[in-house]
């Protein structure tokens, strides 16, 4: 909840700064029950854990890679659905990629949550209760310049827009977690009238557009929602779309061994974008159990991403978490033994 919600919760006859200091014991200083706040009068304490539940999800598995990443998979308390959320850390930050809705409905297909289909949105607070419990659980420091956080985990944002904006709110409240909003990521598949509409708000996360294919007719095979938001309408939201002065737009690729990793490919996503201030993210892809695809050849991939430097900034994402099914597009609630059996289908390096 929002100051404002927790205000209306409390009711007039209490002083506006109860509302402050609920707010700050819960996403300031993350406390995890109403009862614990000993600064709040009992009435309020107790009025309060008649209306509302507080508290973390509950862990129901945690799995390590030998790469350091942690990939979780939390039950909502609310009704015992699960969704998974991976912390990445590296020696100079950590990143939390953290989930939006309970599946996703967008149907990539070179992605296994697709797989899942949607079941449904996370309320705010059950999105910035996954923050919160990744930064206790590793003594991490949310206002530190080191975290980031990615809107990369299940789900496709934008169609869940006005819980994300809620929760991405609440995570930068001064009197929260205070993480700045350069340090936050939304990515879309590119849905064009909520594009517009993240735009248009004054507090918002950075944008990523996942893109993936270099022309209308492939894009509509990879990613099925194209056939609702075409390639070319998606190119005129992102020269319109407003960012601030210090923001960049993200392009993600996933690149398909042979489907999508030409030259010719890399030199049609160049005049897609290069009039773009913008940067491309390379992603090879990680692979899964149900998905028709195989990783390209490290040197394709080097090759494509010369072509797309000439004219943008390209780097090529690090894949961590394969092993334990954490990698991007591999969330989909896997348990260990579905984990383990992915080393015959990929080598960690």
């Amino acid at each position: 909840m929002e100051e404002a919600d927790l205000r209306g919760l409390i009711g007039p006859e209490q002083p506006k700064f109860r509302a402050r200091q609920i707010f700050e014991a819960i996403y300031g200083q993350g406390m995890d029950s109403i009862d614990s706040i000993s600064s709040l009068p009992l009435a309020v304490r107790q009025q309060l854990a008649e209306w509302c539940e507080t508290g973390y999800p509950k862990v129901q598995s945690k799995y390590e890679s030998t790469d350091g990443t942690c990939r979780y998979l939390l039950t909502m308390p609310q009704d015992g659905r699960t969704i998974e959320t991976v912390l990445m850390p590296e020696e100079t930050r950590d990143t939390i990629c953290i989930s939006t809705q309970v599946g996703c409905p967008v149907d990539c297909k070179f992605c296994l949550t697709a797989l899942m289909g949607l079941e449904r949105n996370l309320t705010a607070g059950e999105i910035v209760a996954q923050v919160l419990y990744v930064v206790r659980e590793h003594k991490l420091d949310a206002a530190s310049s080191q975290l980031n956080l990615v809107m990369m985990g299940m789900g496709e944002p934008l169609l869940n827009l006005p819980n994300v904006l809620k929760a991405t709110r609440i995570l930068t409240s001064k009197d929260g977690p205070c993480i700045s909003p350069r340090r936050i990521t939304l990515s879309t598949s590119g849905i064009i009238p909520k594009m517009a509409e993240l735009g248009s708000e004054a507090i918002r996360p950075k944008l990523a557009i996942s893109l993936n294919a270099s022309s209308e007719e492939q894009r509509r095979e990879l990613m099925p929602i194209t056939r609702k938001y075409h390639l070319k309408d998606l190119m005129e939201a992102c020269r319109a779309y407003p960012l601030r002065p210090w923001e960049t737009l993200t392009f993600e690729y996933v690149l398909l061994g042979g489907v999508n990793d030409s030259d010719a490919d890399a030199g049609r996503v160049v005049r897609l974008i290069g009039h773009l201030k913008a940067k491309v993210n390379l992603i090879a892809l990680n692979p899964g159990p149900g998905i028709p695809f195989e990783t390209p050849a490290p040197e394709r991939v080097e090759s494509f991403q010369n072509i797309i430097r000439r004219v943008v900034p390209c780097f090529v994402r690090k894949p961590r978490g394969r092993d334990i099914y954490a990698a991007c597009g591999q969330l989909k609630r896997v348990t260990s033994k579905e984990a383990a059996n992915l080393q015959d289908l990929v080598s960690i390096g």
